[in-house]
């Protein structure tokens, strides 16, 4: 395995900074594949904030840059926000997320997001909590999906532009459903198409 800190994907950089989640999603690339778009994103060590910042290619542009990677970037949020504040206002920054990080951290962590990004993209995939546990089954059970409408609901009051994204594997009814729950919650709203 090799150690890809940061990759790139149609003009965006990606951080990868941990295999460590807390869902176990059955529709999750990782499950199904050990490389994405050609990147080994399995990590035998996971980088420190000075690694990460280092690896960044310092003569090119990017359109964002995206905490994204084989893990849930908030298992790590001391050297995520760490990241985060030594590229404020250099690039475009972007949160992809579980929504489960004031669960994993143990307190609310959506002021600092809200400081430190630019948008935030919440995978939803479901439109109930049983649902939602079914096919995620987070380490938090059914707790996680109230935790994550509201972690994204949050962000958005607090001016981050806020997505909550769905895989179209879900199927029509529950893509809309998720639909009408972005809409109640103020939150934006994206279908994915699933990877195979």
């Amino acid at each position: 395995m090799k150690n890809t800190y940061v990759y790139e994907i149609d003009g965006n950089l990606y951080i990868n900074l941990t295999n460590a989640c807390s869902n176990y999603c059955e529709f999750c690339v990782r499950n199904m594949k050990d490389n994405y778009d050609g990147y080994d994103l399995w990590l035998e060590k996971e980088p420190t904030a000075e690694e990460v910042l280092s690896a960044i290619p310092k003569d090119k542009e990017y359109d964002s840059v995206v905490f994204c990677g084989y893990g849930e970037p908030t298992e790590r949020y001391d050297v995520l926000k760490k990241i985060a504040m030594a590229l404020k206002g250099k690039y475009r920054l972007r949160l992809n997320t579980n929504g489960q990080g004031n669960l994993i951290n143990g307190r609310d962590i959506t002021d600092e997001i809200a400081l430190l990004f630019d948008e935030v993209n919440v995978s939803l995939n479901a439109s109930t909590a049983e649902k939602y546990d079914d096919i995620c089954h987070s380490v938090f059970g059914k707790a996680a999906f109230g935790a994550l409408v509201e972690f994204a609901r949050s962000c958005a009051k607090k001016g981050v532009k806020t997505h909550f994204s769905v895989v179209d594997c879900i199927g029509e009814d529950e893509v809309e459903a998720c639909r009408v729950l972005a809409f109640q919650n103020r939150v934006l709203f994206r279908v994915r198409k699933f990877i195979v």
